[in-house]
């Protein structure tokens, strides 16, 4: 199971490669998906710059001869891809379950088109679905958000990472909030960001221009906002 999910992921890199252009800036998600298009850009040698999304992105794309640069270097990007923890019908995301949610949406909100590479099972009916959504606070923020979020209806706990609390790229805690399936995200959005420390949410509301979807079949399907 495991490795037909890579090569579905390995062929959904691929396949994305014919929305790249050369001289393209791009964006450079992270997570699996994102890592496979990542490898499968720079298999290509389309020349490109790539904006990374997290640590872990630049140290790939440097390694496989991409040109990295900053939102400074390339304040308009092209394109960015990436992946998702979650897609409901109308292309609304969850992100940020490997950490960089803020740098994610960052980068997506400065590309001219944000397309999502998925596995079939992060489709859901409706967000919530997979039972989590990332928040990310400034650690003197932890108390107050985790007191604020637990009175909204959710359950957060301090993300960890080999028996210490994760840190995210921006130095900043990740809260995982349990949650139901969301019946207002907006409004849970709105509600999240209005708490003091709170830096941003996994929630991905309307940013999408494509959802590219690795069927287990092999088929590659193409998702666009309804």
């Amino acid at each position: 199971m495991e490795n037909n999910q890579t090569d579905h992921l390995d062929a959904l890199g691929r396949h994305a490669l014919r929305y790249a252009r050369p001289g393209n800036v791009i964006g450079l998600g992270t997570g699996r998906a994102a890592t496979a298009f990542i490898k499968a850009l720079g298999a290509s040698l389309i020349q490109v710059r790539g904006v990374p999304t997290s640590r872990a992105s630049e140290e790939l794309g440097r390694s496989l001869g991409i040109e990295v640069v900053s939102l400074a270097d390339a304040p308009r990007i092209d394109i960015d891809f990436d992946g998702a923890d979650e897609v409901d019908p109308r292309l609304n995301l969850i992100k940020g379950y490997g950490g960089a949610l803020v740098r994610e949406k960052i980068v997506a909100a400065s590309s001219r088109k944000f397309i999502v590479l998925i596995g079939e099972e992060k489709l859901v009916k409706r967000l919530g679905s997979r039972g989590t959504l990332p928040v990310e606070v400034i650690p003197f923020g932890v108390p107050l958000a985790m007191r604020r979020i637990s009175a909204l209806g959710l359950r957060p706990r301090i993300r960890e990472k080999d028996g210490a609390a994760f840190v995210s790229d921006n130095g900043n805690y990740i809260l995982d909030c349990g949650v139901k399936e969301i019946r207002n995200p907006a409004r849970l959005e709105r509600d999240l960001l209005a708490i003091p420390g709170v830096v941003g949410t996994g929630l991905f509301l309307g940013m999408a221009s494509i959802v590219l979807v690795a069927r287990a079949n092999g088929r590659i399907d193409v998702l666009r906002p309804r």
